[in-house]
């Protein structure tokens, strides 16, 4: 049984801050030559890059509605088995998520057993802070709340009024750090801007140097082992499940991969390789000539940031519409799924070409089109599963369809609301949509693709 310290920081709301404490952390106990392994609780692609950057190392999703409740425990001891501490970066505020509260922040740190720490916003507020943070406490007594971290605290008489307060009702305080605007992220709208797309690791640097002087570090070592076993499925397995990768691999599956495409799952990628698949990746937007693949996969993105590039580069455009009609497999969500359309309409009403795959035009919109859980039915057979199956996913997307000329793959419910609408186009050799899956979650979905791309790869001609 080997014992992995492990620590959730969670926050009353989106926005408190508390991406930017979990990265300094990271971050400060990576330098005390610590290896941490990051999570991201909930779907959010775009934190766990910044993640990556602070601990030097992939950070994982932990989601009970993309990947099940049974899968949680699984993904944490096959990637933090070899880290001297687990940081767990929770999602909105500590009890939410989709209906009845499935994948919150809550729900993952009791799954996982770990201790609780709260970050509070604590700016135009005073000694109302212990209230909030006691709500928080008393509002399910079966979570390990351990204490908080007060956020953007204005002053030294500030930070001493309100820890007093917490002091009264029993809660300890890890840290106040000050107001500083030199730490915060910018944002853009699905979120944070991407670590890739600015100079996150300046940014960091001072982030590092904030959080190392106000949070106390050390007595969140000892809070990290304050976590109980329940059974046996929490022993770390003897052997890493990534050694039995079938060799050499029996396919390769392309993974469109740069600035404009970057929404995946790393341990959904893993779940194709241990399926027998070599990963090749490649770049829309700088690559002319599409790699010699069996498949491939178009995730999520930006597109709409890059179409005037995407546009230019007509030979790959070329290269993966000629793909397309020659029969090879292709899986696309989201941004991937715009690119393979016609055309893109951006927020400005400028029209770039795309792949031409799909017979329809992506259009942007100030207005948030979908965001949330959606369970999705298949209606039809495709190259990702039968009519009738069951598919758990998740939608984010400022865009809709315009001009659509096919039949839609999908029936959808929002998970939240019980609203019920199709999406998503498949013919042949294609699916896609804006729905974003996780291969754990849904190991029949990369089974039927790979299958597909198995058969491909047997009726092949030798020029393609």
């Amino acid at each position: 049984m080997k014992k992995i310290p492990r620590l959730v920081i969670a926050a009353t709301h989106s926005g408190a801050g508390k991406t930017t404490i979990t990265c300094g952390i990271i971050a400060a106990l990576r330098k005390r030559g610590l290896k941490v392994q990051s999570y991201k609780i909930g779907p959010d692609y775009i934190d766990t890059g910044f993640h990556k950057i602070a601990a030097g190392r992939p950070s994982q999703n932990l989601d009970s509605w993309l990947v099940g409740k049974d899968k949680i425990a699984e993904i944490f001891y096959d990637t933090a088995n070899d880290a001297d501490i687990a940081i767990i970066e929770g999602v909105m505020g500590l009890y939410d998520g989709g209906r009845d509260g499935i994948s919150s922040t809550a729900e993952i740190a009791k799954i996982l057993n770990a201790p609780v720490i709260l970050v509070i916003d604590a700016k135009s507020a005073g000694i109302s802070v212990a209230a909030t943070a006691l709500g928080f406490r008393e509002f399910d007594k079966d979570l390990n709340f351990v204490g908080v971290i007060l956020n953007r605290i204005g002053s030294e008489s500030h930070e001493k009024m309100i820890v007093d307060a917490l002091k009264k009702i029993g809660i300890k305080t890890f840290g106040a750090v000050r107001r500083d605007n030199e730490i915060v992220m910018p944002s853009r709208h699905l979120g944070l801007v991407q670590a890739a797309e600015n100079n996150f690791a300046d940014i960091l640097d001072k982030i590092l140097e904030k959080i190392s002087a106000q949070i106390n570090l050390d007595e969140l070592l000892v809070v990290s082992n304050q976590w109980s076993v329940n059974s046996g499925q929490w022993s770390v397995k003897s052997e890493n499940p990534y050694s039995l990768l079938p060799t050499p691999y029996s396919l390769k599956i392309g993974i469109a991969r740069d600035e404009a495409f970057s929404f995946y799952y790393d341990e959904s990628l893993r779940e194709l390789e241990k399926l027998g698949a070599e990963i090749i990746f490649f770049s829309p937007l700088h690559d002319e000539i599409l790699p010699k693949v069996d498949g491939i996969i178009f995730g999520g993105g930006y597109p709409e940031n890059f179409a005037a590039k995407l546009e230019s580069n007509k030979k790959i455009r070329s290269e993966i519409k000629r793909a397309a009609d020659n029969g090879l497999p292709i899986y696309a969500e989201c941004g991937g799924y715009m690119y393979l359309m016609n055309f893109l309409k951006d927020f400005d009403g400028k029209i770039f070409e795309m792949c031409g795959v799909i017979p329809n035009t992506a259009e942007m919109t100030k207005k948030l089109q979908m965001v949330g859980y959606v369970a999705a039915t298949i209606e039809k057979d495709c190259i990702i599963g039968n009519r009738g199956d069951k598919i758990h996913a998740h939608e984010f997307h400022f865009s809709k369809e315009i001009d659509n000329l096919a039949e839609n793959i999908f029936s959808c419910e929002k998970l939240r609301t019980g609203e019920k609408y199709f999406a998503g186009y498949a013919e042949k050799n294609i699916c896609a949509s804006y729905l974003h899956t996780h291969f754990v979650g849904c190991p029949n979905v990369a089974k039927n693709f790979i299958n597909a791309c198995k058969n491909f790869k047997q009726c092949r001609k030798p020029e393609l």
